[in-house]
């Protein structure tokens, strides 16, 4: 798949159970930008289930979703960490951790039997986090004369960008966000506004 600008975040945070032969099954989906919210939001869960069997997860950040890491935590091999990122891959989603916590109930499920109640926790955790489309933006800072302060605003609104820092001195300068794709498209209305210039921050 070619790499877009666009792509899906969980809306929010997740929970779900799951009981299975004894054996329960617990799922939270976290928004995440960074290791160190990842690392923040494990421990968390292991704090808070210190008795469980396995805390299992799987994480995926960045917009092209290049950062992908899983483990099974004891379990066994393909059943649990490869099973959560595919419920995060299939969904679409990135900038996602997602743990699923089993406290083991006497009997054995099978690989198969794992491979599902891992996968339906995962998913069913997916699912009440909700889905949030965003897309990669590309700063850009621009000057003009304080005259020209809301051609600025109107220019940019025009392109559902975002405004940033300002900075008034012998004119404006400030600082927007476009999405990557309408880049060259908004350079190309800058043009009928000479007023209006892209400036080194």
């Amino acid at each position: 798949m070619l790499f877009s600008d666009e792509y899906t975040e969980p809306a929010g945070t997740g929970e779900s159970i799951l009981r299975e032969r004894g054996s329960r099954f617990l799922g939270y989906a976290f928004p995440v930008l960074t290791e160190a919210e990842m690392k923040q939001y494990l421990q968390q869960i292991k704090q808070k289930f210190p008795d469980a069997t396995h805390h299992c997860y799987a994480v995926v950040m960045h917009p092209d979703q290049s950062y992908q890491l899983s483990t099974a935590d004891g379990e066994p091999s393909n059943t649990a960490g490869r099973t959560i990122l595919r419920a995060i891959l299939s969904a679409g989603l990135t900038n996602v951790l997602l743990i699923v916590v089993r406290y083991y109930g006497g009997t054995q499920l099978g690989i198969p039997g794992l491979i599902k109640a891992y996968g339906e926790t995962a998913q069913a955790a997916l699912q009440v986090a909700g889905k949030v489309v965003r897309f990669v933006e590309d700063g850009l800072l621009l000057s003009a004369d304080f005259e020209h302060e809301q051609d600025i605003y109107r220019i940019t609104e025009k392109f559902s960008g975002r405004i940033g820092n300002r900075k008034y001195e012998n004119n404006v300068k400030i600082a927007v966000s476009i999405r990557r794709s309408e880049v060259a498209k908004f350079k190309n209305m800058l043009a009928d506004f000479p007023r209006i210039s892209l400036a080194k921050g």
